[in-house]
């Protein structure tokens, strides 16, 4: 004890996030075995160690960048798809799932560090309203990307095509990939409870480390002052462009850990509505607050399942659970984020009607 008092307060704080994380995945194990976890409930453990990630990685950008971003979904539809091509591909000459998992994780992140790199470099000259418009862009781009994309292998390797998989023109018995509107199909389920738990210790690790280095503290300067951070020399591209490559790659990862889970996934699943949840786990948990994210992430991913016995009501009890909740944790800060999605949208459908009157 008298070592942990001895330690400043970030280090604490930090130290007591690990605890809650491990503590977690601990009784998590031991109600799952004990049976004491519903199925539906056991079911979601990936898909939430998924979410906390995500949670994680876009704290980084909108908590300690201090920037709206509306299209972190896309990031992790390139993480999952890309994921599932490299798990696929490799189940022939990988036969270990956990490697195989932990190869196509670090594919799915890599390449969605590519993507947001080729995004970042123009988008991160914006701010505001048009950096919300363009990233919003992205993910829906990526989306209709995904739509239309046909990829299958044989023993000629993979093939990749926008039309339909008989234009692929495959062999007999080839593997169908990426199927498109249908998504990604025939995935063999590789992530795990475990898998799950060991991303989020990564992304945290990575993430706390980050915000308590020089280049952390020259974000946090560039979002509370910009004009005073770039008069001490320090770089609005440079510090901006790791923040955001950082916080994609993150997402890409997770992305690839929640299609891993399932048999088959949808670009219908990584759209607008799944950036805009994730949102609000961070603005629930607290701007910029890594473990009330994390916290936020579990309990609003398991409060439908919960609520299920509400039947119809499901859904209006979420809702008026979610509001208690931004009342209670937040107040008046979370309410003059959701202010700012609320304008940001607005400015959105603003300039798609052409600049016409917007209601409401």
């Amino acid at each position: 004890m008298s070592k942990i008092k001895k330690l400043n307060k970030t280090t604490r704080s930090n130290f007591i996030t690990y605890a809650i994380v491990i503590i977690a995945y601990i009784l998590s194990q031991i109600f799952s075995s004990a049976g004491i976890m519903s199925n539906s409930l056991r079911g979601q453990l990936v898909p939430i160690c998924a979410y906390v990630v995500m949670a994680i990685s876009l704290n980084l950008t909108v908590g300690i960048m201090g920037e709206l971003s509306l299209g972190h979904a896309g990031f992790m539809s390139v993480g999952a798809f890309t994921g599932v091509i490299t798990a696929i591909s490799l189940q022939d000459s990988v036969t270990s799932g956990p490697l195989r998992l932990l190869i196509a994780i670090v594919i799915g992140g890599i390449m969605a560090g590519i993507f947001s790199l080729i995004v970042a470099v123009p988008v991160l000259r914006l701010r505001g309203d048009y950096l919300a418009i363009v990233t919003l862009a992205f993910g829906e781009i990526i989306k209709n990307i995904v739509y239309c994309l046909y990829v299958g292998m044989d023993s000629n390797g993979l093939h990749i095509g926008t039309v339909s998989i008989e234009a692929l023109q495959m062999e007999d018995g080839a593997t169908t990939i990426i199927n498109g509107p249908m998504g990604a199909v025939g995935i063999t389920k590789l992530s795990t409870l475990l898998a799950g738990f060991l991303l989020i210790l990564f992304s945290l690790f990575v993430v706390l480390n980050l915000i308590k280095s020089r280049s952390g503290r020259a974000i946090m300067a560039l979002r509370d002052n910009r004009i005073a951070a770039e008069s001490v020399g320090i770089s609005p591209s440079k510090y901006k462009l790791m923040a955001f490559v950082t916080s994609a790659i993150l997402a890409g990862m997770a992305g690839t850990l929640y299609a891993m889970n399932y048999s088959t996934v949808a670009a219908k699943k990584f759209d607008f509505n799944t950036s805009i949840l994730v949102l609000v786990f961070v603005v629930l948990g607290g701007i910029g607050n890594i473990r009330g994210g994390i916290i936020a992430a579990v309990i609003l991913t398991i409060l439908p399942e919960l609520l299920r016995q509400f039947s119809e009501y499901r859904m209006l009890t979420y809702a008026i659970v979610l509001i208690l909740v931004m009342i209670l944790t937040n107040g008046a800060k979370a309410r003059q984020f959701l202010e700012r999605i609320k304008g940001s949208l607005r400015f959105i459908k603003k300039k798609s009607d052409g600049g016409g009157a917007v209601n409401g």
